[in-house]
């Protein structure tokens, strides 16, 4: 029975899990590196790379052990390949690599976006092909027509800001501790001014690109002249959360229109969000159509998505032979370049 190691190292997490064919997600773990930036306020990625280091192997005996298997019941190592910083992918493949060579397993290398994407697959109830996809976390906002396995197309992407990150930078300028984004949205539940309105950018023009950088600066200003309490820091955070939340549900409610699709995949650590899930719950409610989440607990960086990923590509006989390719990541790697 097909089970595929995943290994999740891009950024700030080391996750790892283990896909079983039959049974799903047999074991997760995952280490978050966010107490140790948060002193920085921010990643620092020569840190990060060095914890990756430390606790990646450890994270795979654990993960051996949950799901009480050996490496030799293991059909092939996945691994994130890219995007992503380039020291903390070197070594989530290095290891991978190193570990399918020592087992003598395939190893598949991984395309990040992908596993997000993929990532609503590990749960009961699942989209069908074709649909259409959000990816919206602090480094990406994309819109996604997804024709089958492999075969995506982006329709729409931010040209300047990603959502995630413009919630970050406007949590920072507020004063919220690192990471910013979640305590902003916690925060906006308080707002109570129903007159403060932002702006919603690049709605009143056609397309499905999208533009969060002036909405940031315009949070900034508000900020500046605000005075500082804490209720109107909570009307601040809620009119700019509410801003974001309706340009991505304008956007999305193009792109369905434009791609005729009935199902919409929304993921990325964004996902998470409570108020951009039941605006675009209620925007499929009202086209007849369904959306389609990964739990809390798989919308951030995760291994459980990369060993699906790895399993989806493995059945399609995708796969590297750690013995014949030298160790190759992609910091930068556009989800359109991946499959062409």
């Amino acid at each position: 029975m097909t089970k595929i190691l995943g290994i999740e190292t891009s950024c700030d997490e080391t996750g790892i899990a283990i896909y079983d064919e039959q049974k799903g997600i047999i074991a997760h773990q995952l280490y978050s590196q966010v107490a140790m930036h948060g002193e920085y306020g921010g990643v620092v990625p020569e840190l990060a790379s060095r914890d990756h280091v430390r606790k990646i192997i450890p994270l795979v005996d654990a993960s051996l052990k949950e799901a009480n298997i050996t490496p030799e019941q293991l059909s092939a190592v996945a691994y994130t390949q890219g995007p992503g910083l380039i020291g903390a992918l070197l070594v989530g493949a290095t290891i991978g690599q190193s570990l399918a060579y020592a087992w003598q397993l395939p190893s598949i290398g991984i395309h990040h976006l992908e596993g997000h994407l993929l990532a609503p697959m590990l749960e009961g109830e699942k989209p069908e092909y074709p649909f259409l996809a959000l990816l919206v976390s602090g480094g990406h906002t994309l819109l996604v027509s997804v024709k089958a396995l492999g075969d995506y197309e982006i329709i729409g992407e931010s040209i300047d800001d990603a959502a995630g990150e413009a919630f970050d930078k406007t949590a920072k300028i507020m004063g919220l501790d690192y990471p910013g984004g979640p305590i902003l949205a916690k925060l906006a539940e308080k707002g109570q001014d129903q007159t403060m309105r932002f702006p919603r950018p690049m709605t009143d023009r056609p397309g499905l690109d999208f533009s969060f950088s002036g909405l940031k600066t315009f949070a900034a200003n508000k900020i500046a002249a605000s005075d500082g309490s804490e209720q109107s820091k909570a009307d601040i955070a809620k009119a700019f959360q509410d801003a974001v939340v309706d340009t991505l549900a304008i956007k999305c409610k193009r792109a369905l229109k434009q791609t005729g699709a009935t199902s919409l995949v929304v993921a990325g650590g964004v996902s998470a969000n409570i108020s951009l899930r039941e605006k675009l719950a209620k925007l499929m409610r009202d086209i007849g159509g369904k959306a389609y989440y990964p739990r809390h607990e798989y919308c951030t960086d995760n291994g459980a998505m990369i060993a699906y990923a790895g399993y989806c590509h493995f059945k399609q006989g995708e796969i590297l032979k750690p013995n014949k390719y030298p160790v190759k990541v992609y910091p930068r790697w556009p989800l359109s370049e991946a499959f062409s």
